[in-house]
């Protein structure tokens, strides 16, 4: 996908005096890990920087974070954890921006349109529910949320799946080790699964998974790092966003 010119300019104008290309460290929320690999190469191309890119929950990355990991960027499932860093002087003041809305779905493999996804969950008729431990992924505290507002028994999440991450939560379905799960919109988008095997949950039924990314303040590649939370707020990446099942906002402090 090409770039716009206006972003071109951007790097020369702003960036013309980085000779050497770098490689950020990147943590990212599970959930991003496919999308932050579709525009690692955009980035390449208009800056001739690479991203390494490491995936894990949330409340992983920032434990590892506050213990010293060497990480130049943490882009999080959520604002508390980039907020909390901000909070605790361990990133770059001002360089918060939030980088995407990340929207929930539930999934069955076997349900042939979304209206008998939702009905299966209503009814309890099923083997096991997965959804990411709410504890460290924000899209596990949005699941609860939406069982809540379904009046379904809280309880049903206990004897759940619960996964590390969004991404093992995924996995527990796409195995058959669970038969209904809460899955991030974006990863059935990437895994191009079928319309009609997932429900969209509806935005007022949880509270806004705002995704947060921040520079760490221990970085030693910090202008390249703002010059990728510059490309990821441009109209190329933003379409790789919208496509990939994220919805997208101006950033917000």
């Amino acid at each position: 996908m090409p770039f716009t010119h206006t972003f071109l300019i951007l790097v020369f104008l702003l960036y013309g005096s980085l000779i050497h290309a770098a490689t950020l460290r990147v943590a990212t929320a599970s959930n991003f890990s496919d999308t932050l690999k579709q525009l690692a190469p955009l980035f390449k191309q208009a800056s001739d920087h690479d991203l390494r890119i490491s995936a894990a929950s949330s409340g992983k990355l920032y434990a590892q974070i506050r213990h010293g990991a060497p990480y130049d960027l943490f882009f999080s499932a959520d604002a508390a954890r980039p907020v909390a860093l901000e909070e605790e002087g361990l990133s770059v003041m001002g360089s918060r921006v939030t980088y995407a809305v990340g929207q929930l779905a539930l999934w069955s493999p076997n349900a042939n349109n979304p209206n008998t996804v939702r009905a299966l969950l209503e009814s309890g008729k099923f083997r096991r529910l997965a959804l990411a431990n709410p504890k460290t992924a924000p899209y596990g505290v949005a699941a609860l949320e939406t069982l809540k507002r379904l009046n379904i028994s809280p309880s049903l999440s206990d004897s759940a799946a619960r996964g590390e991450n969004i991404g093992q939560t995924f996995q527990f379905v796409a195995t058959g080790n669970a038969d209904i799960g809460f899955v991030a919109l974006s990863q059935l988008r990437q895994g191009h699964i079928d319309a009609s095997q997932f429900w969209i949950i509806p935005h007022q039924y949880y509270q806004p998974i705002q995704q947060q990314a921040v520079i760490l303040k221990h970085s030693s590649n910090k202008p390249v790092a703002e010059l990728f939370l510059r490309f990821i707020q441009s109209p190329a990446a933003r379409e790789i966003l919208l496509v990939s099942g994220y919805q997208v906002e101006d950033s917000s402090k």
